[in-house]
């Protein structure tokens, strides 16, 4: 039963999420029926995230099985066809080993957070970033979110929801940049780890939000990260400026 691995670009924002769900229609759910009508059996898809309502993608990762061979190409054309006019499109797709995972065989996931610094709100990419009008000093956002690099209990950043078995997760790397200089529009926060908790991402950005305003320093999100209580925390940034861009095996 050959196994086949793809990469997924969404659009979040009309999707109850990565996970087939009663209340709403999952990216999982309209995947699943696109492999359905071009191979005439069902499957079941795995994702490396599952992302929330409204979190876009750029480079998800999934696989799923069948019964006969196709060829990668032909599963990748087949599948965006029966996807229309879903804003779902398989970017790649693969023959996978039959050991292959999703999720399990993940070592690291990538995750941008965008943020759109202007008065003016979004036309073109509304839905895409999360507007915030009042000016944000990105490099002190960044000097602070060195804090939060390293093993450490994120129970401060995790939502209340979330169904890990241990807070303690290791972030490798997590930046934030202005491109185009001090007169850019956009801040991005960039986060590299091999796994996160429910909102983590979020979470920090809305607490990288309260630096950028000068109502935080540094000291003040190291003391939140170790007072390992969620309501030390900033608020959770909205869904919208949230995308999953890659995943590393």
């Amino acid at each position: 039963m050959p196994r086949y691995r793809l990469v997924l670009e969404y659009d979040g924002g009309g999707f109850v999420g990565w996970q087939r769900q009663a209340n709403g229609t999952g990216v999982q759910q309209v995947l699943e029926e696109a492999i359905a009508a071009f191979a005439g059996v069902p499957a079941v898809a795995h994702a490396a995230g599952r992302t929330d309502a409204g979190v876009h993608a750029l480079g998800q990762v999934a696989h799923f099985d069948l019964d006969r061979d196709f060829d990668p190409d032909t599963v990748r054309n087949a599948l965006n066809f029966h996807l229309k006019p879903a804003p779902v499109v398989v970017r790649a797709a693969a023959v996978a080993a039959p050991d292959f995972h999703a999720r399990f065989s993940a070592t690291e996931r990538r995750y941008l957070y965008r943020i759109l610094n202007r008065r003016p709100p979004p036309a073109l990419d509304r839905g895409r970033v999360w507007w915030v009008p009042a000016p944000l000093d990105a490099a002190a956002m960044g000097e602070a979110a060195r804090v939060l690099v390293g093993s450490h209990d994120f129970t401060t950043f995790r939502a209340a929801m979330c169904q890990a078995r241990s807070p303690v997760k290791t972030v490798d790397e997590i930046t934030v940049d202005r491109p185009g200089g001090d007169g850019g529009e956009e801040i991005r926060i960039t986060v590299r780890a091999r796994s996160f908790l429910h909102h983590q991402v979020r979470n920090f950005a809305g607490s990288l939000r309260l630096v950028g305003e000068g109502k935080w320093t540094a000291a003040d999100l190291r003391a939140a990260l170790e007072a390992r209580d969620r309501a030390r925390g900033g608020p959770t940034a909205p869904p919208e400026g949230l995308y999953l861009t890659g995943v590393s095996y």
